[in-house]
């Protein structure tokens, strides 16, 4: 299987009024060919800025990538035109955003802006990219396309706004799908939905998918490896049986133990939460970021933040405690 994206050391800041926030620190990811990489953490972690770095996206200034590569085909995205981008973006990587209400142009109609990227980057014809429009709608679980390309957004539901965002995500067939918590401004029934789409989209197509969440149970049947991230670093990555069956992060656990379960023999157990405040991104931290909310700091800890490091094969981890403490074992 080969890779479709490999990215090296990304750095992403902004320059504000109050100072630099350190948003993104040293990512480094490999995504392969049909598969699915999901990207957890708490709001504020650097998930989304990660995602919008690599399609050049982030606004400059404030923003600015300070460091890194990310080679996509062989082509490194961070050092693309704009003109260059714009023929990657939508073309060869798409991305589905949280809420389509304001993703969606509210005065153009759906078929409006389905038809747009298939003339721009297909050249197809308005009798192609209406006929082709109708098709993606269908794919997604709307059978009514024909009646609906007139339509506005505001005459869709939440959920079939998102099927119509998936489907101008897959009007040129990309190569990478980047799903921005799509799912989160939904009900449960229609994230069940959504989810299935893109399971089976992917099985059909055969593309790569990187989904972006706060919630871990969304992509506990989803994704193939779980990448968590904190205050703009990546604090554990494994293959998602594992990462579910042997999490080793505290911040992992956090997460976790902040989900209801239904295995558990007890129903009236209280969920876990984490202790203290999200870090201040305005000072790049000497130590472990998650220091002053772990319960298992020590004092390395707080002096030198740990390098993301194999553990056990297929599961790395940048935590002190659990390379020098009494951390449970296993394997």
């Amino acid at each position: 299987m080969s890779t479709v994206l490999e990215v090296n050391n990304l750095e992403t800041r902004f320059e504000t009024h109050d100072g630099t926030v350190y948003a993104v620190n040293g990512v480094s990811f490999k995504l392969d060919e049909g598969e699915t990489l999901g990207i957890v953490g708490e709001s504020g972690c650097g998930k989304s800025v990660t995602m919008l770095s690599l399609l050049g996206l982030i606004p400059k200034p404030p923003g600015k990538i300070a460091a890194g590569e990310a080679l996509f085909l062989g082509h490194d995205l961070l050092k693309l035109s704009a003109e260059e981008m714009r023929q990657v973006r939508g073309a060869q990587i798409s991305m589905i955003f949280q809420d389509p209400m304001t993703s969606l142009n509210p005065v153009l109609t759906i078929g409006d802006q389905i038809r747009e990227p298939l003339e721009t980057h297909l050249r197809m014809s308005p009798e192609e990219s209406k006929k082709r429009a109708i098709e993606l709608l269908k794919m997604v679980g709307i059978s009514d396309g024909g009646d609906r390309l007139d339509d506005y957004p505001f005459q869709f539901s939440g959920g079939m706004r998102q099927r119509v965002m998936i489907a101008m995500a897959l009007t040129c067939s990309p190569v990478i799908l980047i799903a921005d918590e799509p799912t989160t401004a939904l009900d449960v029934t229609i994230q069940a939905q959504i989810i299935e789409l893109v399971k089976d989209l992917r099985k059909n197509l055969g593309m790569a998918i990187i989904w972006i969440t706060h919630d871990l149970g969304i992509i506990a049947g989803l994704a193939h490896h779980v990448m968590v991230m904190y205050a703009g670093f990546i604090v554990e990555r494994a293959k998602v049986e594992e990462l579910y069956e042997h999490p080793l992060h505290p911040y992992t656990h956090g997460l976790l133990g902040s989900l209801p379960r239904v295995d558990e023999e007890s129903t009236d157990k209280d969920l876990a939460n984490i202790e203290g405040m999200p870090p201040d991104l305005l000072t790049k931290p000497k130590g472990c970021p998650f220091a002053p909310r772990c319960l298992h700091a020590f004092q390395r800890c707080v002096d030198e933040n740990p390098l993301l490091q194999t553990v056990y094969e297929g599961h790395e981890l940048a935590c002190w405690w659990n390379i020098e403490g009494d951390r449970p074992r296993y394997g």
